[in-house]
C-alpha cells in the first residue's frame, strides 16, 4: 500500500489545493484506513516491549493531513506525508516514543524527544551532562548505531549556559541540541510488505534505552507541572 500512498502524496504535493483533495477524498480515505490499520498492528508489537503503549488509537497517534496555516507564509492546506507518533498520549505527547514517516522525498524511523519546551530541554542538557558515560554508551551501542545512525534537529552554535565554562566535557555536541531526535532512513522497499510492522517494531525495540534515558527526565518534568 506505500507505494499507492506515495503516489497519491506526490500528485497531492504537485496540487495542493482543496478542490483537487476534495475530488479525491475517496482515495485518501482508503489508504488513511490503512495506514491506520498498519499503525494499529506496530502499536500492537511495540507494546510488548513498551508495555505503557497498549490501548493507545491509531486515530489518536496519526498526524492530521490538514496544515495548521495560520502563522506559515506557506498556505498549502494539505501535508504531503503520512506520520504517526506512537507514545503515551499520542501525537502529542512529550514524551519520547517512537515516530514512522512515509514521504515521496523520504520514508524514515525516528524517535526521541522533538521540540521540548525550554525548560524542559534545560532539563534534558542536565541529565545529559549528569550521565554523559551511560547516555554516550546507549548512543554507542553498534545495534542502535546501525538502526539510527544520526541525531537529527537544530544545534546551537555555542554550548549554552550553565555549562560554557566546562571545558573538559567530552560530547559538547550533546549540549548545543535543541532536540534529542534520532532517526533512520528506510528505503521504500522496507515499507512495501506485510510485515513491515515487524521489522520496524524490531528496530524501534533497539531504541528502549534511548527514549527510557529521556523519558526519566521528561516524566520528572511533568510531574513538576503538578506543584
Amino acid at each position: 500500500m506505500i507505494k499507492e500512498t506515495l503516489e497519491f502524496l506526490e500528485q497531492l504535493q504537485r496540487n495542493n489545493n482543496r478542490p483537487w483533495f476534495q475530488e479525491r477524498k475517496e482515495q485518501y480515505d482508503v489508504l488513511r484506513s490503512q495506514f491506520e490499520k498498519d499503525v494499529f498492528r506496530l502499536i500492537q508489537r511495540i507494546a510488548l516491549f513498551e508495555p505503557e503503549v497498549a490501548g493507545l488509537e491509531p486515530k489518536d497517534c496519526i498526524y492530521r493531513i490538514y496544515r495548521d496555516v495560520r502563522f506559515s507564509p506557506d498556505k498549502s492546506p494539505y501535508k504531503n506525508y503520512f506520520s504517526a507518533y506512537i507514545a503515551v498520549g499520542g501525537r502529542k505527547s512529550e514524551r519520547a516514543g517512537y515516530y514512522v514517516h512515509w514521504q515521496p522525498d523520504g520514508c524514515f524511523l525516528s524517535g526521541g524527544v522533538w521540540c521540548p519546551p525550554p525548560r524542559l530541554l534545560k532539563m534534558l542538557r542536565q541529565a545529559v551532562f549528569d550521565h554523559i558515560e551511560e547516555f554516550t554508551e546507549i548512543l554507542d551501542n553498534p545495534a542502535f548505531r546501525e538502526a539510527f545512525p544520526e541525531m537529527q534537529g537544530e544545534v546551537l552554535q555555542r554550548i549554552p549556559q550553565p555549562f560554557t565554562k566546562e571545558t573538559d566535557f567530552p560530547r559538547p555536541d550533546l549540549l548545543k541540541r535543541k532536540d534529542y531526535v534520532v532517526i533512520g532512513n528506510r528505503p521504500v522497499s522496507f515499507f512495501d510488505c506485510a510485515d513491515w510492522t515487524e521489522a520496524a517494531a524490531a528496530d524501534f525495540e533497539k531504541m528502549v534505552p534511548f527514549n527510557r534515558f529521556l523519558n526519566y527526565t521528561v516524566d520528572e518534568y511533568l510531574g513538576k507541572t503538578d506543584e
